[in-house]
C-alpha cells in the first residue's frame, strides 16, 4: 500500500531553495522542470512538457501541443501533497488518485528527487 506520507515527506525534503531571490528560484524551478520532463519518455515532437515539484506540497504536470488543427492545446495538472492523503486537480476538478495512479506517481517522484539531488543539487548530498 503506498504511504501518502513517504510522497510528502520526499516532496518536502526536496523543497530547500538554496537561495531567497525570486530569480534564482525561477531558474531552479526551470531546470528542476526540464529533468521532470524526462521522467516519462521521450516528448513527442511539437509537444512541450514540464513536470515539477513547485512548493513542499505542490507538484506541476504541464504539457502542451498542437492538435490536427494547428490549435494549441494544454494541459495543467496539479498534485497536493498531505502526509495522508494527495490531491490531483484537473480544470477545477478534484481527483483522488487511484492506485495505480499513485504508485506511479510515487516512483515519478522519487525519480526525480534522486535526479535533481545528483544533477542539479549536488553539493546538497
Amino acid at each position: 500500500m503506498l504511504k501518502f506520507n513517504s510522497i510528502f515527506a520526499l516532496s518536502k525534503q526536496l523543497h530547500n531553495p538554496l537561495t531567497t531571490t525570486q530569480s534564482a528560484y525561477k531558474k531552479l524551478i526551470h531546470k528542476e522542470s526540464e529533468i521532470g520532463s524526462e521522467l516519462f519518455g521521450p516528448i513527442p515532437k511539437g509537444h512541450r512538457r514540464e513536470f515539477f515539484c513547485l512548493d513542499e506540497r505542490t507538484w506541476v504536470w504541464h504539457e502542451e501541443w498542437y492538435d490536427n488543427n494547428n490549435n494549441l492545446r494544454s494541459t495543467i495538472t496539479r498534485y497536493e501533497i498531505y502526509p495522508d492523503k494527495f490531491l490531483k486537480i484537473q480544470n477545477g476538478q478534484y481527483y483522488q488518485l487511484d492506485k495505480v495512479e499513485a504508485d506511479n506517481f510515487y516512483k515519478a517522484v522519487k525519480l526525480y528527487n534522486q535526479r535533481t539531488r545528483t544533477e542539479l543539487y549536488p553539493q546538497a548530498i
